[in-house]
């Protein structure tokens, strides 16, 4: 069921304050961005930013804890009779996409300062809900796709797999020089992953 313009206007504030966050906070660090400023630049009160975030470093991870739902949400729209591995390889690879360009590589100066951001304690604290958003999210997707019993720990298993293969291939993207693509790491980490 599509969400109604009230859920929709809800979702692209979330969204634009989330992208405020981190293009500030890569911009100027994280020490040097306020939760006023990052409202300021969506045109919002800080009460607004804190009716979708409880802090910075949450507002900076939400983009990633929205794709893992996506993620999710893709599995489960996958055909059925598509092996679950390549089932997860496309939802995964389509997610990570965001509509860019397989070849697309963002420039060594949003790199470095990703990077610096990524090393700032807050965020690596956020950081590890979004890994959890990630295999929980595909747990959950596995586990209904297969139709496995609620104590199963295959499902938990494997998208735990799938969610260190993406924090493997993203590491090894964010730390490449010069620059590559992401799209083509994550596709070398998920065949590693064994048949399931």
């Amino acid at each position: 069921m599509e969400p109604g313009l009230r859920e929709r206007k809800k979702q692209a504030t979330r969204r634009a304050l989330a992208l405020a966050a981190l293009r500030l906070t890569v911009e100027r660090g994280f020490d040097g961005v306020l939760v006023e400023d990052i409202a300021a630049e969506v045109g919002v009160s800080p009460r607004t930013f804190n009716n979708y975030f409880s802090s910075k470093a949450e507002a900076i991870c939400a983009l990633p804890v929205d794709r893992a739902q996506r993620a999710g949400a893709a599995l489960r729209a996958r055909p059925p009779e598509e092996p679950l591995r390549e089932a997860i390889e496309a939802a995964i690879l389509a997610e990570f996409a965001g509509g860019q360009a397989p070849e697309y590589v963002p420039d060594r100066v949003w790199f470095a300062g990703l990077r610096t951001v990524l090393a700032t304690p807050a965020i690596q604290g956020e950081y590890l809900r979004v890994r959890l958003a990630m295999a929980t999210a595909l747990s959950s997707a596995i586990a209904e796709r297969l139709g496995t019993p609620p104590d199963s720990l295959m499902p938990d298993v494997i998208g735990g797999a799938v969610a260190t293969a993406c924090d493997v291939a993203t590491g090894r993207w964010l730390r490449a020089d010069p620059p590559v693509p992401l799209l083509g790491l994550l596709q070398a980490a998920l065949r590693h992953l064994a048949d399931y």
